[in-house]
């Protein structure tokens, strides 16, 4: 069964009054269970994600660092996303690159995707996020160039591209593709089409479909996120949590990771975001961690260092660093128009150093072209450039507060940055 007839057994209004009819005892079951280490259920992660569940965010943001660091150890994997280009031929209400904007656009030809592989290089990043507009001028042909290009420099290589065919995802895995990432935007039908105005995205069920391509094209890692700002972030989350729960039983082999982007200021005309600051950010991602123990999920540059100082210990395993999101940003072309603003200006540089004086191991490569049978041999690299330890400090404690409060310093003003 396709995720997509899955999504169309629940209503999301439904969902969203289930959650909101939680009660303090639906919430501290589910907590016990998560910590007896049994499967939680999809009722479970209601009740994390629920007003009732709101007492309890300290337990869960204390259970969930400790979850992490047992399942992958005190390390964040670092990387950065690498824009291709800006063209686009969707309408959508809460992106710079919308087809409507009257910008410069810009695809970078070979030379400059090398210049930008230098310029994330020097940086010392190995993680590197493709990302484009959604254009049949840049299709899968375009992509696959680069992947060509950009591999021999980097053992790792995800996209956050428009949706392809199967066959597509499965020619970009030969051509050394490990990652894709489709976010939703959101699973709320009544909204999907208020924000996808005109052009392929404003499809809602064939990007729902596409995990799945990616799945059965064999790729070795899905990831998955709603935009938060566009409809009821409660049940948005929950929504995440079933195509997770799909993907986890679907795709077994494949590894899973979840992002939590919010609405960022951007050119084009403003939008209203629905509520969802940072102290609902934390409850949504200890929810995750506690719903699924072996999930990746990932803090962007979205949000403030001061945040993410706090926040990277609840149960994180990636952070982005130093990321430009615009074309050519990093040195090819760094006056074209970004997709959105970054608030953490932070370079990898200071990112890492950060993470090492919390105890943590900044990760900058943890896969290697040679174990698909390409590339150079290069061995698995940790921060400082040597070969990656095994995990370090896996007791409870490491990365706490000296009080032992993990969840009270990441969101001690429970607010969103404005314009979000």
């Amino acid at each position: 069964m396709s995720f997509v007839s899955v999504w169309e057994q629940h209503d999301f209004t439904a969902v969203a009054r289930t959650i909101a009819a939680k009660t303090d005892a639906d919430a501290r079951g589910a907590l016990a269970r998560a910590r007896a280490r049994q499967i939680l259920t999809l009722d479970d992660l209601a009740a994390l994600l629920s007003p009732a569940a709101a007492p309890w965010i300290e337990e869960m943001a204390q259970l969930s660092h400790r979850l992490t660091v047992e399942r992958f150890g005190p390390t964040i994997q670092l990387y950065a996303p690498m824009y291709l280009t800006n063209v686009c031929a969707n309408i959508c209400t809460y992106c710079g690159f919308s087809a409507q904007n009257r910008i410069p656009r810009k695809a970078l030809d070979d030379r400059e995707i090398l210049t930008e592989a230098d310029a994330l290089a020097a940086l010392g990043l190995e993680h590197v996020l493709l990302v484009t507009g959604e254009s049949s001028r840049y299709g899968t042909a375009y992509l696959r160039r680069a992947l060509r290009l950009l591999r021999p420099r980097f053992p790792s290589l995800a996209m956050e591209v428009q949706p392809l065919a199967e066959a597509d995802y499965a020619a970009l895995a030969g051509d050394g593709l490990s990652t894709v990432l489709v976010y939703q935007e959101t699973y709320d039908p009544a909204v999907y089409p208020l924000h996808h105005l005109k052009g392929p995205k404003a499809d809602m069920r064939h990007r729902l479909d596409t995990p799945d391509r990616i799945g059965r094209a064999g790729l070795k890692k899905i990831g998955l996120g709603a935009l938060y700002g566009l409809s009821d972030w409660r049940a948005e989350s929950w929504f995440v949590g079933l195509h997770l729960r799909h993907l986890e039983r679907t795709f077994w082999r494949t590894r899973t990771s979840i992002s939590f982007p919010r609405l960022r200021p951007h050119e084009g005309q403003g939008i209203t975001p629905t509520p969802f600051g940072e102290g609902e950010l934390v409850q949504a991602a200890c929810a995750f961690r506690l719903f699924s123990p072996e999930v990746e999920l990932a803090l962007s540059t979205r949000e403030s260092g001061r945040f993410r100082n706090h926040a990277f210990r609840l149960g994180f395993t990636s952070l982005s660093a130093g990321s430009k999101t615009n074309p050519g940003g990093y040195a090819a072309e760094p006056g074209s128009l970004e997709q959105f603003a970054t608030d953490d200006q932070r370079s990898p540089a200071e990112v890492a150093a950060f993470l090492r004086q919390q105890g943590y191991e900044p990760v900058w490569k943890d896969w290697d072209a040679t174990y698909d049978g390409a590339g150079t041999e290069r061995g698995p690299r940790s921060e400082g450039g040597g070969q990656k330890s095994e995990p370090r400090g896996r007791g409870p404690g490491a990365g706490e507060t000296p009080d032992g409060s993990v969840a009270t310093a990441a969101h001690h003003d429970g607010t969103a940055p404005a314009a979000r």
